[in-house]
């Protein structure tokens, strides 16, 4: 029996078939990103116990046995979604555009960078608010949790040390403490700024209040850095 000659189309069709797992692995990483976004969002708003799986497929327009395809459990999710919150901060501020030889006006940008970064990510400080309240039983499961801390606490670490040979900061104080300093200052603002508003009678959201309060932090931490405050 003659064999059919090959056509053009069918060759440009095994073509496109060959190349199908790459569309399929995008398929699946755009599946996997969906959930993650939608997890994201029903576990700030529902909590860790009322974030169901049935929820977050739904809201990401997904099946809950992809839930556990990608993430092998509704704690694994969870885990994902606060390293994936973790890793985004850290990105944002690997991106910063520091000048050590300003190690003054660099820390200044740190401070602002944070502020405005909480502030700008409320959902992010409710994911911490809920694993607090489970007292870090699942990020302490995390094998990346670690890894996110420690650049915002080495580039801070590097710019006290540039500020000590410039006789601008003192020589006695941690990064970590710094880092610690800026954090809780910034997060503590805006993780309660609803019932704050109420005791304090003002709107601590206004654009007013928050430039405020980040000159607040950025006059304390210098006060506390510098030789000469």
């Amino acid at each position: 029996m003659a064999t059919k000659p090959t056509s053009p189309r069918s060759a440009t069709a095994r073509l496109a078939s060959a190349k199908r797992p790459g569309v399929r692995e995008q398929a699946a990483q755009t599946t996997r990103d969906n959930i993650l976004r939608a997890a994201t969002k029903v576990f700030a708003r529902y909590g860790y116990e009322g974030g169901s799986v049935e929820k977050i497929s739904l809201s990401a327009k997904s099946f809950d046995r992809m839930i556990y395809y990608y993430f092998g459990s509704k704690e694994g999710l969870f885990i994902e979604v606060l390293e994936d919150m973790y890793r985004r901060m850290n990105d944002a501020e690997l991106e910063l555009d520091l000048d050590l030889e300003q190690p003054v006006e660099s820390l200044k940008e740190v401070i602002r960078f944070v502020v405005t970064y909480y502030s700008k990510n409320p959902e992010f400080i409710t994911l911490l608010n809920t694993e607090n309240l489970h007292r870090g039983k699942h990020i302490s499961k995390s094998m990346r949790a670690r890894e996110y801390s420690s650049p915002a606490i080495a580039i801070i670490q590097k710019l006290l040390e540039s500020g000590v040979k410039k006789k601008v900061f003192r020589a006695d104080i941690s990064a970590r403490n710094v880092y610690l300093l800026i954090a809780a200052t910034g997060y503590f603002y805006i993780s309660n700024r609803h019932t704050l508003s109420a005791f304090l009678g003002e709107d601590l959201q206004t654009p007013e209040a928050l430039a405020d309060w980040q000159a607040f932090i950025t006059s304390t931490v210098l006060r506390t850095v510098m030789l000469n405050p």
